[in-house]
């Protein structure tokens, strides 16, 4: 059974880094397109960046872009969402999100089939 399981959340100052982990698990391959996906309270799941199979291109929403790093470690069958220059609004459960058969819009919520659990993210001012 695939599992993805987020780690590396936690409470941070307004500048600060976080780096977030996403562990695939249950699966023997590298192969998957995996985004990330934020949900703050009282907001819609956002779309925050997505990485290709082949994890040679990357996508990010105009909100993070140049402060987030996705990258994916094909050894390890990890990827990490490294976040700099951290602000308040980036406030959120933060979640990973795995296609194992083709590569999706990006954005498009719809385009996992797999979800891991959150983990949530502070930046206090």
């Amino acid at each position: 059974q695939v599992q993805l399981v987020e780690s590396g959340g936690g409470l941070v100052q307004a500048g600060g880094s976080l780096r977030l982990s996403c562990v695939v698990s249950g699966r023997a391959t590298t192969d998957y397109f995996m985004a990330w996906f934020r949900l703050a309270s009282g907001k819609e799941r956002e779309f925050v960046a997505a990485i290709s199979r082949t994890g040679d291109r990357t996508y990010y929403a105009d909100s993070v872009k140049g402060r987030f790093t996705l990258s994916k470690d094909f050894a390890r069958n990890t990827v990490f969402l490294q976040m700099d220059s951290l602000k308040p609004e980036d406030t959120a459960v933060y979640y990973c999100a795995a296609n194992f058969f083709n590569s999706p819009q990006p954005m498009e919520v719809g385009g996992y089939e797999y979800w891991g659990q959150g983990t949530q993210v502070t930046v206090s001012s």
